[in-house]
């Protein structure tokens, strides 16, 4: 079986970093500038209800539409990334994004229906863009370095949600929330133009299937690695739930517990700090039994939802977080990188799209369920059931086959690596 698309090519390729080379900070770049336009739409849109030229009614329609187009977006963009050039699906999700940004902006103030078909259409660039982007890791860098790479794409993800909310307030107090919207167009536009061109395989002149059986195909190859949809499985979970819990109880036992919205503030704080030191330390480290330990990192996460639920001294919750935060980076990492290794490099978008369907797309789900949950069963019986998904089901997947080093090879060691 073929692991990688891009094998090593000299002895010293997987011993230089990764960060030293001019196509990965291409592609590094246009993730981030991805990244930082998706996180900051309903940031800026959350301002525009603050000086009313957008009622929260009408926030919770744009956003729940970006939602839908990226759901939609998501298989579709990873069948055509794995029939076409990954790099031409970027752009063109990217391009898409960028035209209909303004598009939000000429809304605001005036049309919701025209500014929820727009927010549509961005949300199907960024469906679009995220297997796409996964696949094109796998051909732009060689597998000894890959680790590294998507440890270095999570830091600057964290760094943006550390620091965007105070410079994209300053930027509010110069500019009006249209000009901030038309601003993550221009993101949009660096995400569809910077990112270098791939290896463009050859499976990716093969004759084409219908829709359908192209993304069943891709199913097909995801159920034949038992530690992938374990591993799915498992943040899907703690996503649904813990993440639940970070949305909508953590700003309650805040207030109701505490009398303050400072532990909220502290624990999201710590929470992102928590993610930038474990994307450090994955960076580096390669534990033997990575599968198991990424397992265990993400069962952390079940410490979030458990400090909530003993409402202890608020360094406690903070740190509660942090482990949160770490874990999640600690998993995240060598998830990502595993995948790349392991799944077939003509069905690697395909797969990907899955993982960002059910995984990401799955959380709106939990943060609609939770508040009716707490007001019919209290808030401790939820933060208990939160806290037994995060603790378990990340255990229970450790016992599947090959889920010991995320691999379907006894060592879990790559060919190229």
């Amino acid at each position: 079986m073929t692991t990688s698309s891009v094998p090593t090519t000299s002895g010293t390729a997987g011993k230089r970093s990764v960060l030293r080379e001019a196509a990965f900070l291409r592609l590094w770049s246009g993730t981030t500038a991805s990244g930082l336009a998706t996180w900051a739409l309903p940031f800026i849109l959350g301002l525009a209800v603050l000086d009313r030229t957008l009622t929260p009614a009408g926030l919770g329609i744009v956003l729940a539409t970006r939602t839908v187009g990226f759901l939609v977006a998501v298989p579709v963009g990873g069948v055509l990334a794995d029939r076409h050039s990954r790099r031409k699906v970027v752009l063109w999700a990217g391009l898409a994004a960028t035209v209909a940004t303004p598009v939000i902006a000429a809304g605001l103030g005036r049309s919701v229906a025209l500014m929820a078909a727009a927010a549509t259409v961005v949300g199907a660039g960024q469906g679009a863009c995220r297997p796409a982007f996964q696949a094109l890791t796998a051909e732009v860098v060689d597998g000894p370095r890959r680790q590294q790479a998507n440890a270095a794409m999570t830091f600057a993800v964290r760094v943006t949600t550390l620091i965007a909310p105070a410079g994209t307030a300053l930027l509010a107090t110069v500019f009006g929330t249209g000009t901030l919207l038309i601003g993550t167009g221009l993101l949009w536009l660096a995400a569809a133009l910077v990112p270098p061109p791939g290896s463009a395989p050859a499976h990716q002149r093969r004759t084409r299937a219908p829709f359908v059986t192209e993304f069943t195909d891709g199913v097909r190859e995801a159920r034949r690695h038992p530690w992938f949809l374990a591993g799915l499985a498992a943040l899907t979970a703690v996503i649904a739930t813990g993440y639940s819990a970070t949305n909508v109880a953590l700003p309650l036992v805040s207030r109701d517990n505490y009398g303050t919205e400072a532990v909220l503030a502290g624990a999201l704080t710590g929470y992102t700090a928590g993610a930038l030191a474990g994307a450090l330390i994955i960076a580096r480290w390669r534990p033997r039994a990575q599968g198991w330990v990424a397992l265990a990192a993400l069962a952390g996460y079940g410490f979030a939802p458990l400090s909530l639920l003993l409402a202890p001294h608020p360094a406690v919750v903070i740190a509660a977080y942090v482990l949160a935060g770490m874990g999640i980076e600690l998993f995240n990492v060598p998830w990502f990188t595993a995948t790349q290794r392991e799944i077939e490099p003509d069905k690697l978008a395909r797969v990907s799209s899955l993982d960002f369907l059910l995984s990401y797309g799955l959380a709106p789900v939990g943060l609609a369920l939770i508040a009716p949950a707490i007001d019919t069963f209290g808030a401790q019986p939820v933060l208990v059931a939160c806290t037994l998904a995060c603790f378990l089901v990340p255990t229970l997947a450790a016992l599947v086959p090959g889920a010991r080093h995320f691999s379907g090879k006894s060592t879990g060691a790559s060919p190229h690596e």
